[in-house]
């Protein structure tokens, strides 16, 4: 996985979103990020120190390409502004699906 600065991230999923247009699709998942890299340390050893404050961490992936993001907690809102902006570009193809009904709901109604 590709660690990314967040203007480099943004680049980069604009790109990806382009090649999965056509053949594939990507997914992006946030979540918190304490700045630890390591696992928790087992019963009886000194437990990992709680960071000052959180971040979050971004994953793009694809079929072939990973690509991650850190962002700190002041410049969460500019990144998700922008973040927002690069998926509203790369949603412009989507298929409206159609509702199909039940077939019991369809027959009492």
């Amino acid at each position: 996985m590709v660690l990314l600065s967040n203007e480099e991230f943004l680049t980069q999923l604009t790109l990806l979103s382009q090649s999965a247009r056509s053949d594939s699709s990507f997914t992006v998942t946030i979540k918190r990020y304490d700045g630890h890299d390591r696992p928790k340390p087992r019963d009886g050893k000194p437990p990992l120190p709680k960071p000052a404050e959180y971040q979050c961490l971004i994953r793009a992936r694809s079929r072939s390409k990973k690509l991650s993001t850190v962002v700190r907690h002041d410049e969460v809102a500019k990144f998700m502004e922008s973040y927002s902006k690069v998926l509203k570009s790369s949603m412009d193809g989507l298929k409206k699906i159609k509702k199909v009904k039940n077939k019991a709901k369809a027959a009492q109604g």
